[in-house]
């Protein structure tokens, strides 16, 4: 689908810097003519609308800092009813997809989506109608996805600090801010983004960032539990020591 002049101004709305990165490249490629505006929150969100008020639509992470459930989503609908929000979520069951249809998004799209599915997407938007993944080949009930699998497999490989490095990389953080708050040199935490970058096949950090958000929200819930608690083990024996 082809209609690179439909978009003029896009709102990104995601905390992970990476993330906004990723987006605002893919739609450079496939709408060149379009300019992206980039916040963090929904409260910067909000702001930005009234600031600029012709922004043709939203792109919207359902997980941000602040936000329960599909809170970001409703106060968008609320305060800009006829402004369209397309979800671009890790989270992607069909309850999901089907909730956040029913709260008014316009569309949803999985962050695993190539920028040819978000371009498509959008196109969809604009042009006034719904758009949502191709359920027939999403991962049912039940069933194990062979990519999760091996996605899955490979986080596991990790050790215990890779993989808090790992989700300090999803949290945005650059290489200096996570070797503070490990209490370790950058260029330990360079090589462990390296051996990390290797064990999960990939080639940059946005890629492993990628390859995390493919695991459902259950997965990601353990590891993101596991890794709060070892963070806060870490900082206590840090207080302890200093």
């Amino acid at each position: 689908m082809s209609n690179v002049n439909a978009l003029s101004r896009v709102l990104i709305v995601d905390d992970h810097p990476m993330f906004r990165d990723a987006l605002r490249t893919a739609i450079q490629q496939s709408f060149p003519n379009s300019q992206s505006v980039e916040v963090p929150s929904v409260d910067d969100a909000l702001t930005e609308i009234e600031a600029c008020g012709d922004i043709d639509l939203a792109l919207l992470d359902l997980h941000l800092p602040g936000v329960q459930g599909f809170d970001g989503l409703i106060r968008l609908r609320s305060n800009h009813p006829r402004l369209p929000v397309l979800i671009v979520s890790g989270l992607e069951s069909d309850t999901i997809i089907d909730e956040a249809m029913t709260f008014g998004a316009a569309g949803f799209v999985p962050k695993s989506s190539s920028g040819e599915v978000l371009a498509d997407a959008i196109n969809t938007v604009l042009a006034g109608e719904l758009y949502t993944p191709d359920t027939e080949h999403s991962g049912m009930v039940g069933s194990v996805d062979p990519e999760i699998a091996t996605v899955l497999e490979r986080v596991s490989s990790l050790t215990p600090q890779q993989l808090r490095v790992l989700f300090m990389v999803r949290e945005g953080l650059l290489n200096k801010q996570i070797a503070y708050e490990l209490d370790v040199g950058a260029t330990t935490i360079k090589k462990h983004v390296s051996e990390i970058l290797r064990k999960l096949k990939v080639h940059s950090r946005t890629q492993a960032v990628i390859e995390v958000s493919k695991l459902n929200q259950d997965i990601l819930f353990d590891l993101d539990k596991q890794f709060l608690v070892d963070r806060e083990h870490q900082q206590n024996k840090n207080t302890v020591s200093g």
